[in-house]
């Protein structure tokens, strides 16, 4: 097990969870510590299972308040009245302009005052969105910037990025975490509790189980 420490970007949703958890599988409990970011989501409710699954598994959390992004950009996903809804390109207008470069800075920033290289990303390019900052390109490209920038050798690390949905299911039941991540995580854009079934974000993550359990049937 490595002895280096890791920072894990947390939502307290399907994907950053599962990376958490293999996080701990792979440094160890005592090196692993979370982010969190409020940044006006209309699904708050995602905060409340960061905060209670990172005190259930005993990992330190920091969470930083990034509202004010809502001066500068508009969406469904910090519009509390907008519908959810798709342009003609398949975007879902759910996509927050900058948020995952926003994030990823400011775990950078506070990951070299803690002395931490890694940092961890759920993202994913296979089964997604859309969103153009989920994919490979931008990580990398992130790495680089962080790097030169703050002359630290970052490391950022998406181990979700190839694996479709069905096989982040897997992979959080090899870590012996399948109904933990069922039943404690929370993906549902519109915050409905135990999810809406419609949103785009509970259709990626119910397709995904379906196709998992059908394959352990």
């Amino acid at each position: 097990m490595s002895q280096e420490k890791a920072l894990v970007i947390f939502s307290g949703g399907q994907d950053s969870t599962t990376c958490l958890l293999q996080a701990i599988a792979t440094y160890g409990k005592e090196n692993v510590q979370t982010i969190s970011f409020a940044y006006g989501q209309r699904h708050a409710i995602e905060l409340e299972k960061a905060k209670w699954i990172a005190q259930d598994l005993g990992i330190p959390q920091t969470i930083l308040d990034l509202s004010l992004i809502q001066q500068i950009t508009d969406n469904a996903l910090m519009n509390n009245t907008a519908t959810i809804q798709s342009d003609t390109k398949g975007m879902p207008n759910t996509f927050v302009d900058g948020r995952n470069a926003l994030f990823i800075l400011y775990a950078a920033i506070y990951a070299k005052s803690q002395a931490i290289k890694h940092i961890i990303v759920g993202v994913c390019e296979t089964d997604f969105s859309g969103y153009p900052d989920c994919r490979d390109v931008f990580i990398k490209s992130m790495n680089v910037t962080l790097n030169l920038a703050m002359d630290y050798a970052f490391q950022l690390h998406t181990p979700l990025m190839y694996l479709t949905k069905a096989q982040t299911w897997a992979l959080a039941d090899s870590l012996g975490y399948l109904d933990y991540i069922r039943e404690h995580t929370h993906t549902c854009y519109l915050g409905v509790v135990g999810g809406c079934g419609e949103c785009p974000s509970c259709q990626l993550r119910n397709q995904g189980l379906m196709t998992y359990l059908a394959t352990k049937e």
